[in-house]
C-alpha cells in the first residue's frame, strides 16, 4: 500500500470481484460483514466452507504466479464450527471469536481450522491436515485443537467436489460455520519474515461492539498518523497540513521494524471525530500521532501529540513555532524532528509495557532502550547482554547484528572496554554478516561504519554513513558520525553543516553536545577562538562531565589568553578523565588519534598549543 496504493486497492478489487465473490456464492456462503482487514463468512455446512477456502487459496497461488512478489496479495482463513448468536444480519459470540484467532494464527496462503472442524471433514475430504496441537487463544476460555493446511500444501490438492447440501433451520441461536479471511502482503515491508495485514476497503463506521467481539492483537510496533486539523480559517491551507500527514507517514515508515498504516486508510477518518482507542482496535495499532496546524500571518504553529491506542494516555508532545520563508525546508525540518523523537518515545512506550514472556523482539527494544541512556561501562554492559540474548533466540536477524554491533564498536568508541581487540572483531563479524544479509537495509552500514570509526579508518567509515543517509534522510547519528569523520580526514568546513543538521533533526537529544563540541572543534582548528568558545560553552552545558569538551574549552581559553580559566577546565578535564591522557602532552598524542596529517598538525598547533598555555606538562 505504501509503494502503490492505488494499484493495490485495484488489484484487491479484482481478485474479490474475479474469483473471491464467485467462490463463495458457489458455495453458498453469505458475506457477514468485513472488519478492518477481516471479512466474515457464514456457510450452511463444514465440507462447504473448507472447499470455498481450499478454492479461494488455489485461486489466489495461480492468480500470483506471475505477479512480482513485492505485488503479491496474499489471504490467510481460519475457519470454525460452532454456536453463535444472531442479530439481524450480524453473528457473533465465541464460534466468531475462535475463527478469528485460527485466522491471525494462519501462515500467509494457508488454512487454520478448528478440531471441531477437522473431526467433520476428514473423512469426507480427502485433505490431510497437519496437527499442530492445542493453542491458548486470546480471550478463549479453554485451548482449542488447531489443525494448519499450508499453501504448498493446498496447490497439491485436487479440487473438492460437493453436492448439494440441506440449508440451516432458522433460530436466534443455531450452529453456523465460521470463515474467517484476512488479507496478508509480501512486500518490502515484510519484517522478519512475518507478513503484515493491510487494511480492507472500509465501509461506513464499524460497530464497536464488532471491535469487541473480534479484537485482533495489534503488531508492537504499529502506529497511524492521523490527518493533521487545519485550525486556520483559510482552507487553503489544508494542503500543507496534508503534506505533514503524509511525510510524516513516509518518514516513520522507515523506523526498523515500525509498521505505519497507509494514507488512504488514515485519511478515511478526515474531520471524523471518533475515539482514538476505536480507531486503535479498527486499524490495529497501539500508537496514535495526531496534530494541527495554525497559521497567523507570516507565523506558523504546528503541535504533534503522540497517545496510546489502547489506554488514551498521551505519551508524548510537542510544539514547533516557526516563520514562514522556505514552507518546503520548514516542513520538512518539522517532519524530522517529529520522527527522531518518536524513535525514542515508542520504543520506551514498548519496553514499559508488562510483558510475562520475553521474545527476541522484547529484548531487542529493551537493549535499545538501556542502550540510549548516558554512556558507562555499566550501561554498554547491559545493552550488549540484552542484544545477546535477543540474538540466541532470533540467530538470523539482520537489525539485532546490526545493532549489537554498533554497540560493541561504541563501546571501544567511548573507551569503556578491557576487551578492545576481542569487541572490534566480534563487531566486524556481526556488521559483515548483517551487509552479506542485507545490503539495502541502513541499519548493517550504519553499524560497519562505526567499526571503521573505531578502527581509525574514517575515509572508510563515511562512505558507509553516506549509505545510511541514502536510505533514511533523518538519522541524526548517521549525519553525527559522518561529520566526525569529514573533521578528522580534513574536511573541516563540510563538518559543520552536518553537524547543524543533528541539532535541527533532534533538538533535545541527550547527546546533543556532541554536535556543539564538533562545531567547537572545527572552528578552533580553522583559528576561530570566539566562535570555537561560544559552541564550547553550549557544549559543556549540556555535557558537563565530558573530559574531551573541557578539554577543547581549555585549549581554546589558552590560546585566546585567558589562563585562568584554561587552567581550570585542563584540571575538570584531569578530573573527569577515564585514563591518563590529560597527564601530559606525550600521553596525549599518544592516547588520540588525531586523524590525517595535515589535520594532526592542525590539532598540535591549536588544541595541544593551547593546552600546553593551559598548564599541561610535557612529559
Amino acid at each position: 500500500m505504501g509503494e502503490d496504493e492505488a494499484g493495490t486497492l485495484a488489484r484487491l478489487r479484482s481478485h474479490l470481484r474475479e474469483l473471491f465473490d464467485p467462490k463463495v456464492a458457489e458455495h453458498k456462503g453469505r458475506v457477514v460483514k468485513t472488519t478492518g482487514d477481516g471479512i466474515l463468512i457464514e456457510f450452511p455446512s463444514v465440507v462447504e466452507a473448507v472447499a470455498c477456502a481450499v478454492a479461494v487459496q488455489r485461486g489466489m497461488a495461480e492468480r500470483n504466479a506471475g505477479t512480482p512478489e513485492s505485488q503479491r496479495i496474499v489471504f490467510r482463513v481460519g475457519i470454525n464450527l460452532g454456536d453463535v448468536i444472531v442479530e439481524g444480519g450480524d453473528i457473533h459470540g465465541d464460534g466468531v471469536n475462535v475463527a478469528a484467532r485460527l485466522e491471525a494464527l494462519a501462515q500467509p496462503g494457508g488454512i487454520y481450522v478448528s478440531g471441531m472442524v477437522h473431526d467433520q471433514v476428514h473423512s469426507r475430504l480427502n485433505i490431510d491436515f497437519e496437527d499442530l496441537g492445542e493453542q491458548n487463544l486470546k480471550n478463549i476460555a479453554r485451548p482449542v485443537r488447531v489443525y494448519g493446511l499450508q499453501s504448498h500444501a493446498i496447490a497439491s490438492l485436487p479440487v473438492p467436489v460437493i453436492g448439494a447440501l440441506p440449508k440451516p433451520a432458522n433460530g436466534y441461536r443455531r450452529r453456523r460455520l465460521i470463515l474467517g479471511v484476512s488479507l496478508a502482503v509480501a512486500s518490502a515491508l515484510i519484517i522478519s519474515g512475518t507478513a503484515l495485514s493491510v487494511r480492507f476497503i472500509a465501509v461506513g463506521r464499524p460497530n464497536k461492539a464488532l471491535i469487541t467481539d473480534i479484537e485482533m492483537p495489534a503488531p508492537r510496533l504499529s502506529l497511524v498518523v492521523l490527518p493533521f486539523a487545519n485550525l486556520t480559517n483559510d482552507s487553503g491551507q489544508q494542503y500543507l497540513a496534508d503534506g505533514i500527514t503524509e511525510d510524516l507517514t513516509t518518514d516513520l515508515s522507515q523506523i526498523p521494524g515500525m509498521l505505519v498504516i497507509s494514507r488512504g486508510s488514515a485519511f478515511s477518518y478526515k474531520d471524523k471525530h471518533i475515539d482514538l482507542r476505536q480507531i486503535g482496535c479498527e486499524l490495529r495499532v497501539r500508537y496514535v500521532l495526531e496534530g494541527s496546524l495554525q497559521r497567523a500571518g507570516n507565523q506558523l504553529r504546528i503541535n504533534a501529540q503522540l497517545i496510546d491506542a489502547e489506554t488514551d494516555q498521551h505519551l508524548w508532545a510537542d510544539r514547533f513555532d516557526r516563520e514562514l520563508a522556505n514552507l518546503f525546508v520548514l516542513q520538512n525540518e518539522i517532519t524530522s524532528r517529529i520522527a527522531n523523537a518518536l524513535r525514542l518515545e515508542v520504543t520506551k512506550a514498548e519496553v514499559a509495557r508488562p510483558t510475562q514472556s520475553l521474545d527476541a523482539f522484547d529484548y531487542h527494544l529493551r537493549a535499545r532502550a538501556a542502550g540510549a541512556r548516558p554512556k558507562t561501562r555499566e550501561v554498554h554492559a547491559a545493552a550488549i547482554a540484552l542484544y545477546e540474548r535477543a540474538l540466541t533466540l532470533d540467530p538470523d536477524s539482520t537489525i539485532i547484528k546490526s545493532d549489537l554491533a554498533g554497540e560493541l564498536a561504541g563501546r571501544v568508541l567511548n573507551n569503556l572496554t578491557d576487551s578492545k581487540e576481542a569487541d572490534l572483531n566480534r563487531a566486524e563479524r556481526l556488521a559483515e554478516e548483517a551487509i552479506a544479509a542485507s545490503p539495502s537495509r541502513a541499519e548493517p552500514h550504519f553499524s560497519r561504519g562505526q567499526v571503521l570509526r573505531a578502527q581509525g579508518n574514517f575515509a572508510g567509515a563515511i562512505p558507509e554513513y553516506e549509505a545510511v543517509l541514502a536510505v533514511n534522510s533523518n538519522s541524526a547519528y548517521a549525519y553525527s558520525n559522518l561529520g566526525y569523520c569529514k573533521l578528522f580526514t580534513g574536511l573541516i568546513e563540510e563538518s559543520i553543516p552536518l553537524s547543524e543538521q543533528i541539532i535541527r533533526l533532534s533538538p533535545r537529544d541527550p547527546y546533543i553536545g556532541f554536535a556543539y563540541v564538533r562545531i567547537g572543534i572545527a572552528h578552533l582548528l580553522k583559528g576561530r577562538l570566539s566562535d570555537a568558545i561560544l559552541w564550547l560553552e553550549k557544549a559543556r552545558a549540556s555535557l558537563p562531565a565530558h573530559p574531551l569538551i573541557r578539554a577543547n574549552l581549555a585549549a581554546a581559553y589558552g590560546l585566546q589568553g585567558d589562563i585562568e580559566r584554561a587552567r581550570i577546565e585542563l584540571a575538570e578535564a584531569r578530573k573527569l578523565s577515564r585514563d591518563d591522557r590529560f597527564a601530559s602532552v606525550t600521553h596525549l598524542i599518544a592516547s588520540q588519534n588525531f586523524g590525517v596529517p595535515e589535520v594532526r598538525a592542525l590539532f598540535e598547533s591549536t588544541y595541544v598549543s593551547g593546552l600546553r598555555k593551559a598548564g599541561l606538562p610535557e612529559d
